[in-house]
């Protein structure tokens, strides 16, 4: 099962991306629908609202009369507390039910306007934001909902801004032009990525091996990197000690596999078994056989557990390593040193793109890491001398 969180500012034309992937197969789960529905004539809900603010917020027919409602719930911060305590965990047990009521294949989209406003995003495997320009929304709301312009305003500038939007989005479509353009993309983004998805979080698969090929360092990766590490945390919960960006995508201006490499360090390694299935269902499949990092001190092998992003747009590494081995905090330490020493970072570049070349043809990168393993091993002992002298810790 996948769960896909859909949101977007009022006006952008979130419904028409809902609708496209409900024709496509989607369940969708509607956080508007469900709020009527719970306070409609004869529920508890609105049992609860007469109970909370009197009567008077009954139309003739004993349904809500909704303005009524908002006149009073709106009227200071306390109303307004006791209006969500009421309904929000009306709809949450709602929305429960019918997730939990889906195919075990199914992909959930849920459609919710307010996800970034409430810190939703790491609930779902991914989060499409539907977006559109303010003045486009604005005629829109004047046009098709009768809403005064100057309402129209102010109902935007109330909802979250396009960069906290941006912040958690791991797709973005716009809008703002031809329905038919936003409904191509949709289709894509279901054939491409929302499908597959699906099949490799159930199927527990990872993703296919990749060829070692660099690219130009990404000045969104390290954005990219806390969507996905927002998730490892909110996955793992108490287990996780810590979680970080490591490796190549960590290092301005390096370039680098588009892998995004990220590190989970917890207690032991028998909390790290603990959250395979945990990471699995989260959308990290843990990859078969074990896993280990070599050790630079000679005493052998550092045990770590390797998962895999199963989103096949977002590629990962998820290295679970514990804090009883050296090996949490190496990766950390190679990740500051080139940071703070540029000519360093540069010997790496170089080494990167001249063994990238020589492994082109390799179906996976195993031989590419080993034959660079010498370079970095020398790094790290460059390193601990450099986090003496600076007195760096992790």
């Amino acid at each position: 099962m996948l769960r896909v969180g859909l949101t977007g500012g009022i006006g952008a034309g979130k419904s028409t991306v809902a609708n496209r992937l409900a024709e496509h197969g989607a369940v969708l789960v509607d956080s508007d629908r469900i709020a009527r529905e719970v306070v409609e004539p004869g529920t508890e809900g609105l049992e609860q609202l007469v109970a909370g603010f009197g009567a008077e917020i009954l139309a003739a027919d004993g349904s809500l009369d909704r303005p009524a409602l908002a006149a009073k719930a709106f009227a200071d911060d306390d109303s307004r507390h006791r209006l969500n305590a009421i309904v929000h965990p009306l709809v949450g047990a709602r929305t429960g039910e019918l997730m939990a009521a889906a195919r075990p294949d199914a992909i959930i989209v849920h459609d919710i306007p307010l996800l970034v406003e409430n810190g939703l995003a790491t609930a779902y495997h991914l989060v499409v934001v539907v977006d559109a320009p303010v003045e486009v929304r604005v005629r829109r709301l004047v046009s098709a909902r009768g809403m005064a312009e100057a309402d129209a305003r102010a109902r935007i500038r109330a909802q979250a801004s396009t960069e906290q939007r941006r912040a958690v989005a791991d797709v973005w479509l716009d809008n703002g032009g031809a329905e038919d353009a936003v409904l191509a993309e949709v289709d894509a983004l279901w054939a491409d990525r929302l499908v597959p998805f699906e099949a490799n979080v159930r199927l527990r698969r990872p993703r296919p091996p990749m060829a070692p090929k660099i690219a130009g360092y990404d000045l969104t990766w390290p954005a990219q990197a806390e969507r996905v590490l927002a998730r490892v945390r909110a996955a793992a919960g108490p287990l996780a000690r810590r979680a970080d960006h490591i490796g190549s995508t960590a290092v301005p201006g390096l370039p680098a596999k588009n892998i995004l490499d990220l590190q989970l360090t917890v207690s032991t390694m028998d909390d790290a078994d603990a959250l395979g299935e945990l990471l699995a269902d989260a959308g990290f499949p843990r990859l078969a056989g074990d896993w280990a990092d070599d050790a630079q001190d000679g005493d052998g092998l550092w045990p770590k557990r390797m998962h895999v992003s199963a989103d096949p747009k977002r590629p990962v590494n998820l290295h679970v390593r514990a804090e009883e081995t050296p090996a949490w905090r190496l990766a950390l330490l190679f990740r500051d040193y080139l940071r703070a020493n540029p000519d360093e970072r540069d010997d790496y570049r170089d080494v990167k793109l001249r063994l990238a070349e020589a492994h082109a043809a390799d179906p996976g990168f195993e031989a590419y890491a080993d034959e660079k393993q010498e370079w970095v091993n020398g790094v790290f002992a460059r390193a601990e001398k450099w986090a003496a002298a600076t007195g760096w810790t992790p």
